[in-house]
């Protein structure tokens, strides 16, 4: 194992980058996204009216942070699988997926009267956390075992 460690040093370098990118998009994402739903859904949120927002802006941030979260993803997984034919696949399921999150996100928003909390705290999670990249990575690594 250490010897492919020694092999790859390049790869397993921007590997940790990466990684290390997911988590300062975290760290920093009071700083870096407009996002009202940050601070709503950090404390007890049942009982409260929804935040304040500008669609507009809430839509660029989630985009941007979308982008960002997915850019490193497909970075990983090319590190990880060494095939661009998951890179592709992978590419179009995250772009597939936030166009319908995006309309469910926003259709919760602004077409309910009283939207489900949990429902909105789930939807925008998988819209701002790298949670497919979780999902992606056991998925393909056992389909590589099963070939």
């Amino acid at each position: 194992m250490l010897k492919e460690i020694r092999k790859n040093k390049k790869s397993v370098l921007l590997l940790i980058l990466s990684v290390l990118g997911l988590v300062l998009i975290r760290a920093f994402e009071d700083q870096l996204f407009y996002d009202p739903f940050l601070q709503f859904f950090k404390y007890d949120y049942q009982n409260k009216p929804l935040p304040v927002f500008d669609t507009t802006k809430l839509v660029i941030g989630l985009l941007f942070r979308y982008a960002l979260n997915m850019f490193l993803s497909l970075g990983i997984i090319y590190l990880l699988f060494k095939q661009l034919q998951l890179v592709k696949f992978s590419a179009m399921l995250f772009i597939v997926l936030f166009v319908i999150l995006m309309i469910l996100f926003f259709g919760t928003l602004h077409f309910l009267e009283q939207p489900d909390y949990l429902v909105l705290f789930y939807l925008r999670r998988f819209l701002i956390q790298p949670l497919f990249l979780v999902l992606f990575i056991p998925a393909f690594y056992y389909q590589q075992l099963t070939r």
